[in-house]
Order: structure tokens, then sequence, then C-alpha cells
């Protein structure tokens, strides 16, 4: 049988989130505009209410075409609040649409929201060794600062815990515990 972190088990969204890409490093911009969102939509959620709708934000929100998405205004607002196939929380929505203006600034003035992004994130991947869940933090100093910088420039649902899971999700940080197969493989 193999060893996986404990929640990476249960059905096969979480199996395959797991197994293929939580904390497998992303340079893609679109990617990592994605996790961002679906991180700060996931706050107050779990993570699986979230996989079952990321079909839905795909399609809702431009396949996370960051451009498309800046571009939305009040009456993709007022769809978006009524579409069951993402979390309809105006605040959240609102700051997906929003934090797309931020990010096509950011690309602007670093060449790629992934060079300003890791930069924050502190260049490389980490590679922690957690025994066990327990030992995995929901914050660090780099995630507090990172949350700090992207606060001040504008971008919203990105607190200290979010931006862990964030971090988390696109390998910045690798968290599997040891007994993972996927530890030493990311």
């Amino acid at each position: 049988m193999t060893s996986r972190c404990e929640w990476g088990s249960g059905n096969d969204l979480i199996v395959e989130y797991h197994d293929t890409e939580w904390g497998v490093p992303s340079h893609d911009d679109g990617h990592l505009f994605e996790m961002l969102v679906l991180e700060g939509s996931q706050a107050g959620l779990s993570w699986q209410t979230i996989l079952n709708k990321r079909k839905g934000y795909r399609r809702a929100f431009a396949d996370f075409d960051i451009t498309t998405i800046s571009a939305y205004g009040e009456p993709e607002v007022k769809r978006l609040v009524q579409d069951t196939g993402i979390v309809r929380h105006r605040g959240k929505i609102e700051a997906a649409i929003s934090n797309a203006s931020v990010a096509l600034a950011v690309q602007a003035e670093f060449g790629s929201l992934d060079a300003y992004l890791w930069t924050l994130g502190g260049g490389g991947p980490v590679k922690n060794s957690p025994t066990a869940m327990g030992d995995i933090p929901t914050t660090t100093d780099v995630s507090e600062a990172m949350s700090k910088a992207l606060k001040t420039r504008g971008f919203r649902f990105v607190g200290p815990t979010t931006v862990y899971a964030f971090m988390q999700s696109t390998g910045m940080v690798n968290d599997h515990v040891v007994t993972c197969f996927r530890h030493n493989e990311v």
C-alpha cells in the first residue's frame, strides 16, 4: 500500500491532487493565479469543497486567464454569485476579479507573477520534514511577510494562513510528511 499524507486519501479528487500537484513547484502564472484564487475561496471551507468546484471555477473564471478576469465588471459579478459551480460569496468573487488587476500590475512591474511570488516565498522550494500532520504549521514568518506584501499591493483574501496553503499548493513549500511517497519525489 502506498503511504501518503493522511489528508491525501478519501476520494479520487483528493488522491489525484495530493499525488500529482500539492507540493510540486509551479512557475506558471496562470496556475499560480488559479491557486491564489482557489486558496482564497477556500477560507472557512474545506479543501474538498474547492476541489469539487474546481472545474466550475475554471469555467466561470475563463481558465484563470488573468487579463480576461481583470475585465470582469458588475454584470459578471451578478452572474457569478448565481453560479452554483463556484463558491457564491460576493466578497471572494470580487476579490478574484480585483486580484487579477493587481496581478497584471505585478506582471508589468516584475515580468511575471511567478518572479514576484517566488521572490516573496524565498526564491526556491523549502523542503520541510514533518513526521506527522501536527508538525505542519498553518503560518510561518515567510507566509506572514508574503501576506503583508500582497495586501500592500492590493491583493485580497491573502491572510497568512491562506498564503501558507498557497505556498504548499504551488510547491514553494514541501510539507509532505516524511513517510509519504511524495516527500522525496517533490
